[in-house]
């Protein structure tokens, strides 16, 4: 497979350079692949649906094909994955992709775990340490610290926004030891990032360290995840009929979103044969992406701090592939959005447990809230003509091509469960009355010692604690 680059379509580069290097240090692009395969109908078309790890093996293969074998990619799948994602119907036309089972109660373990399994394989032949640098809004610093600890050759330097994440997914960065470490920035997410991708850029450092990143702007996450993708939509393509009635019902996703990875994955299922009919980007009020939705206009803008944190990005760096991918009028034609403020999410949680008593957290929470608002009138009064003012929380003023499946109560939804409600255990506690069952593995990680290094939102400073700290 040829990976080529979201800011200079000549650029071709194998899978090992796209992943070892993470974004194209010349250009500052991201890597994507020229052509996405299609899976065999027949595979697709199984009943029961195949496992999950015969879907990972299945879908990674042709992005790795002359550079992974193929026992060794199976090797790779079965050591990353000694768990699976969980389809939990909520109603007869509603279902959530529980992600959270893990060892870091969240969804990036999926790609985490894959991508450090990936680069450590890609690594045995380099001399020296690769320097893995990664921003976080919560969930994506633990899940990489988590699954690159104690991997031979690598070595993870985590930022986070100091006093804007929760005291859990805090725990879960700041007491990592040995090649693992967690940087606390003065500033907020898009500050962390903003400082990774000028690290990325700045040759004088990468002449002195070999560097990759472990976000979403590098394709071994992105791909990862779109396995998830692929295999609850073959779970519910062969269950709905049956809880619905429904006979052949349209698959809608619908996906909190915040750098817009994990919904590019979903489009890489998509691409690939996945029976999904459409998406609902589902944010909070950093609403670039249903901003630009709505008006055609993309303005990054300072990020906002919110109950559902991990999607507090006001400058989301996987608009650069969406945009590679897909023109505005496509998008336009896959894509609801829809957005809700911080009362907003409360009252979701709310909602969701008592109409249906499962417990969610505030990001699947607004998933939840966009799932049954669509089905339940919203997507109708767009079609009918109604204008909604997309600064107000809500479904924006998009009517995608697949809304007339919704009028006609011919769709389910797949609503993205992206952590463990435990994580956000005072929100759910406010919103529900009570706290969420806290996971062992959670229990344990709030035990540990803070190791965490406070430092200023300032690169040169950046700069001089990595020449400091890295090893060469």
């Amino acid at each position: 497979m040829i990976y080529t680059d979201t800011r200079d379509s000549k650029v071709q580069a194998d899978f090992r350079t796209a992943v070892m290097s993470g974004m194209n240090a010349e250009t500052g692009g991201l890597y994507i692949p020229v052509a996405f395969p299609k899976l065999e109908p027949s595979f697709i078309n199984k009943n029961p649906e195949p496992s999950f790890r015969d879907i990972a093996f299945t879908m990674a293969k042709p992005y790795v094909e002359g550079e992974i074998p193929d026992d060794d990619l199976m090797e790779i799948i079965q050591d990353a994955y000694p768990f699976t994602p969980k389809v939990v119907p909520v109603d007869n036309t509603a279902y959530v992709l529980e992600l959270f089972h893990g060892p870091t109660c969240a969804f990036k373990d999926f790609g985490a775990r894959f991508m450090a399994r990936v680069m450590s394989y890609f690594n045995r032949s380099e001399n020296g340490t690769l320097h893995i640098l990664v921003a976080t809004s919560g969930d994506t610093g633990s899940a990489v610290g988590s699954a690159f600890h104690n991997v031979p050759g690598l070595d993870v330097t985590i930022l986070y926004p100091e006093g804007k994440i929760s005291e859990i997914q805090e725990k879960q960065l700041s007491t990592f030891t040995g090649n693992v470490r967690a940087l606390k920035v003065k500033g907020t997410f898009d500050d962390c990032q903003k400082l990774v991708k000028t690290a990325f850029t700045d040759e004088e450092l990468r002449k002195e360290f070999r560097l990759s990143s472990a976000n979403s702007i590098n394709i071994s996450r992105l791909l990862p995840q779109s396995f998830y993708y692929m295999y609850s939509s073959l779970v519910v393509k062969n269950r709905a009929p049956l809880d619905s009635k429904i006979e052949k019902p349209s698959i809608i996703t619908i996906v909190p979103s915040g750098n817009f990875g994990n919904l590019t994955s979903g489009l890489i299922a998509k691409e690939m044969g996945a029976p999904i009919r459409g998406f609902v980007a589902a944010t909070n009020t950093n609403r670039t992406i249903p901003d630009w939705i709505a008006t055609g206009d993309y303005t990054a803008r300072a990020s906002v701090e919110t109950y559902a944190n991990a999607m507090d990005v006001g400058a989301p760096s996987n608009y650069e592939r969406i945009k590679a991918m897909y023109t505005l009028e496509q998008v336009r034609s896959m894509f609801a959005s829809y957005w809700l403020d911080n009362d907003g999410i409360k009252d979701a949680i709310n909602s969701c447990n008592t109409r249906t008593g499962y417990v969610i957290d505030p990001h699947g929470a607004i998933g939840w809230k966009a799932w049954d608002d669509i089905r339940g009138g919203a997507m109708e009064a767009l079609v009918n003509g109604q204008k909604n003012d997309f600064t107000k929380p809500g479904l924006t003023p998009n009517a995608p091509e697949w809304a007339n499946e919704i009028v006609q109560k011919n769709a389910v939804g797949i609503i993205l469960e992206t952590a463990h409600p435990a994580k956000f255990g005072s929100i759910v506690k406010d919103s529900i009355g009570r706290e969420p069952a806290i996971p062992q593995r959670l229990q344990d990680v709030m035990a540990l010692p803070d190791r965490a290094v406070p430092i200023e939102n300032n690169y040169e400073l950046f700069k001089d604690w990595l020449k400091a700290n890295l090893s060469k």
